[in-house]
């Protein structure tokens, strides 16, 4: 139960922060443009040094540790291959336009702005490292079965921009730094990249308070988002949880795959809805939706762990 204590206290502190969002988008002190200024500073500048950071600490590398990475990696490439394929079987009844939006909810989570910070919180640099390694396959069906839902996609542009995305490449660079156990940083440069790391969890989810305040409240809790949330934050984790569990897993891989796992929909659900003339409003919904219902979810699932 310590545990869960620790998920809700930590669930309760990222709820403050998105109602901080909530809040200034509300006075206006945030607006359209500012959001997305503040979105593209958190994916270029502070979710990757929040990354390199990972890398960064007292991490003992051994055949074991580079085991559990590549294992990270195969796990997390395995759910988006399901995610694919169980999207399009559990959301075929609805129409063309909710079912993109239902289904790049259930492909592409928001395992970045919300995921991070909570396996930060709860398993240090180590949890932000695994998670990290689960961003690959995560960014690779974003921007290749994720994209295809909204417009075609052009693979040479789909492989360009994973392996230029700035999340990715710092996973590289974490890798070096922590492969090589030489100060290549000086430490006024080692320094700012842990300043800047720390604010990736305030400044993220006071972003996803602002997306969220978009959100049309008189038909947030239909059907088909009620459905949506259930598969999203309870069923999928659950499946996973059992899956990895029959295998033996190791439990920190366990506990970071549920997590990610049972994070809700990310905040570019309805950016590209906006961006290819979707249904915005409904993907604004279905974040919202999620995200709030998340906080009661995640710590609840969190008692599998204990």
């Amino acid at each position: 139960m310590a545990f869960f204590g620790k998920v809700l206290n930590q669930q309760l502190v990222l709820l403050l922060l998105v109602l901080v969002g909530l809040i200034v988008k509300k006075l206006r002190i945030l607006n359209r443009e500012s959001e997305k200024a503040v979105s593209s500073l958190l994916v270029n500048v502070l979710l990757p040094c929040n990354i390199i950071q990972s890398f960064l600490g007292e991490i003992t590398i051994s055949a074991e540790f580079v085991k559990s990475c590549i294992l990270a990696v195969l796990i997390a490439a395995c759910i988006q291959i399901v995610s694919v394929f169980a999207s399009k079987l559990l959301f075929h009844r609805f129409s063309q336009e909710k079912q993109a939006i239902l289904r790049y909810g259930l492909i592409c989570s928001n395992s970045s702005f919300v995921g991070m910070p909570i396996a930060e919180t709860l398993y240090g640099s180590l949890g932000v490292l695994y998670t990290s390694l689960f961003q690959i396959p995560i960014r690779f069906t974003m921007w290749t079965a994720g994209l295809s839902l909204f417009t075609n996609v052009n693979k040479k542009d789909a492989f360009k921009k994973l392996a230029t995305h700035p999340c990715i490449v710092s996973i590289f660079i974490g890798i070096v730094l922590m492969l090589t156990r030489v100060e290549l940083l000086p430490k006024f440069l080692g320094d700012t990249v842990y300043s800047i790391s720390k604010t990736t969890v305030p400044i993220s989810m006071i972003t996803v308070g602002s997306i969220m305040a978009d959100a049309d409240v008189k038909s947030l809790f239909s059907k088909s988002i009620l459905y949506y949330t259930a598969v999203r934050l309870i069923a999928f984790p659950l499946l996973v949880y059992g899956a990895l569990k029959l295998l033996h897993t190791e439990a920190l891989l366990v506990n970071i795959a549920v997590i990610m796992t049972a994070m809700p929909a990310g905040a570019s659900t309805s950016i590209l809805a906006e961006k290819y003339d979707g249904d915005a409003q409904y993907a604004a919904q279905l974040t919202f939706v999620s995200t709030l219902c998340s906080i009661v979810t995640i710590p609840v699932i969190s008692l599998l762990f204990t």
